[in-house]
């Protein structure tokens, strides 16, 4: 034979092999597609066919490492048999009709890079079991049905660069602890009804570009230090109860936002930061879903 040919051959025969995956994997994957009404999803899988054909897979070295089902008609609930693909980084099934709570088995994928069940009808509490994965970094959950308070430990998200749960009915108040995620670049947590003053840490955020708090019941003197951060372009604060007259007062003449959203701004055109106020640059509708 020839040598050429036999590599050629060789190469296609072991990624063949890769591909294959383990029987426990693939029995999860059919879970997914039963639980979620497969038959109706807009592209579906089909069962008979090897799983390293199914749409929105990848696969490495045999193992399933990432599902994406983004706005695929996914109508149901998670199987709790999700929690073992222990080698998945990437799980994506944002904008779908998923309802239900988010298993707590979540907390078992202990690869898991990006969790995405934005756009859903998810329900319950987001589960505590979240911050033993210390490799996440974007935990997408807007616009759900989500109850309770943030997870306690959320400061054990060592690696988190994006925290969009806006767009919910969370409650209690912002922990301390997220002032110590030194890669977080987006905290996203508007439309909720936390309450409670902004913890002081949070201007430890050297990395933090944006930071939207709006519309929940947030109270007292907003951490004029925040405004300072490096990094920061996006600040949307309105709607809440700060004490607005410390706001105006504490606004720095020189800062990288390139867009503040508080109550009143109109009242305060003398600060030299409202020619930054209508700045289209930046808006969190365009950058929610955005990976960084």
């Amino acid at each position: 034979m020839n040598t050429k040919l036999y590599f050629v051959l060789l190469f296609i025969a072991c990624q063949s092999i890769m591909a294959i995956v383990p029987k426990s994997e693939k029995r999860v994957l059919i879970d997914l597609y039963n639980s979620t009404a497969g038959e109706n999803w807009n592209q579906k899988w089909d069962l008979n066919k090897p799983v390293a054909t199914w749409h929105g897979l990848e696969i490495e070295n045999g193992n399933v490492v990432a599902i994406h089902l983004m706005d695929n008609n996914l109508n149901g609930e998670l199987p709790t048999s999700i929690g073992e693909l222990s080698k998945l980084k990437e799980l994506d099934v944002a904008f779908n009709k998923l309802k239900g709570n988010i298993p707590t088995i979540i907390g078992e994928l202990k690869r898991l890079e990006v969790l995405r069940f934005g756009k859903n009808k998810f329900s319950g509490s987001i589960p505590n079991e979240i911050v033993n994965l210390h490799k996440l970094r974007i935990l997408d959950l807007f616009n759900n049905n989500l109850t309770g308070e943030l997870p306690k430990g959320i400061e054990n998200l060592e690696r988190i660069e994006v925290i969009s749960i806006s767009d919910n009915s969370l409650s209690g108040t912002l922990p301390e602890g997220l002032g110590e995620l030194q890669h977080l670049k987006r905290l996203e947590i508007a439309n909720n009804k936390i309450e409670g003053d902004i913890p002081d840490s949070l201007s430890n955020l050297k990395n933090l570009k944006s930071l939207v708090l709006a519309e929940n019941n947030f109270e007292g003197k907003f951490p004029s230090s925040i405004f300072s951060l490096p990094n920061l372009k996006v600040v949307q604060i309105q709607r809440n109860n700060f004490d607005q007259m410390y706001i105006k007062n504490s606004l720095p003449t020189e800062t990288s936002v390139v867009m503040l959203d508080y109550e009143n701004k109109d009242k305060f055109s003398e600060n030299p930061i409202e020619s930054i106020l209508n700045h289209t640059e930046v808006r969190t509708a365009d950058t929610k879903f955005e990976d960084e």
